[in-house]
C-alpha cells in the first residue's frame, strides 16, 4: 500500500527552498559606487590605514577615472605609501581635471617641493610636506587623529597642518 503524505508536508520542502533562495538574494552586496569607495577610503586614511585607503581610492578610480577628488586622494595615498612617482602622476591628473581647485593645487605644490628634494633637485634636508585627503563633497566625517607623522586627512577648507612628529628615531 503506497504511503500518502498530506499535501502540506509535500509542499514544505518546496516552500523552504523558495525561502532559502529569497534569503540568499537579500544577502548579496549592493554594487559599489565611486562615492562609497571614496568615502570609505577617506575613513581609512583618517585612521592611518593607508594600504586600505589606497585600495579604496583605486576602486573608486575604476568607477570614475576622471573625478579630480578621487585622483587627488589617490595621490595622497600613494605619497603616504612611499609610491612617489605614482603620486606625482595622480597629482598631475587631478590638477589637469580641476586646475582651479585650491586644495588640489596646494597639495600638488607641497608634494612637488618635497619630490624635488627627494629626487635630489634641491638641497638635502627638505622635509616631506603635509598633504590633505579630501572627502567627497557631500560626505561628513567626525574629527579623528591620524597617526603621528602621516598626512592629516581633512576637508578642503581646513588649512592647519598637523603638528610635527618630534619623537626621537627608533
Amino acid at each position: 500500500m503506497p504511503l500518502r503524505l498530506p499535501l502540506r508536508s509535500a509542499l514544505a520542502p518546496l516552500f523552504l527552498a523558495a525561502l532559502f533562495l529569497l534569503a540568499a538574494g537579500e544577502g548579496q552586496a549592493k554594487p559599489a559606487t565611486a562615492a562609497s569607495q571614496l568615502s570609505f577610503g577617506v575613513d581609512m586614511a583618517r585612521r592611518g590605514l593607508w594600504n586600505e585607503a589606497l585600495f579604496r581610492f583605486q576602486e573608486a578610480e575604476k568607477l570614475d577615472p576622471d573625478n579630480p577628488r578621487i585622483q587627488s586622494n589617490l595621490a595622497v595615498a600613494y605619497e603616504a605609501s612611499g609610491k612617489f612617482d605614482q603620486a606625482l602622476a595622480a597629482y598631475q591628473k587631478a590638477l589637469k581635471l580641476a586646475p582651479n581647485d585650491k586644495g588640489i593645487r596646494t597639495n600638488y605644490a607641497r608634494f612637488v617641493e618635497f619630490y624635488q628634494g627627494f629626487k635630489g633637485e634641491k638641497k638635502a634636508g627638505t622635509s616631506k610636506a603635509t598633504t590633505t585627503v579630501h572627502p567627497a563633497p557631500t560626505a561628513t566625517r567626525p574629527p579623528t587623529s591620524p597617526e603621528p607623522g602621516m598626512p592629516e586627512p581633512s576637508t578642503p577648507g581646513d588649512a592647519t597642518p598637523p603638528p610635527a612628529d618630534n619623537r626621537p628615531p627608533l
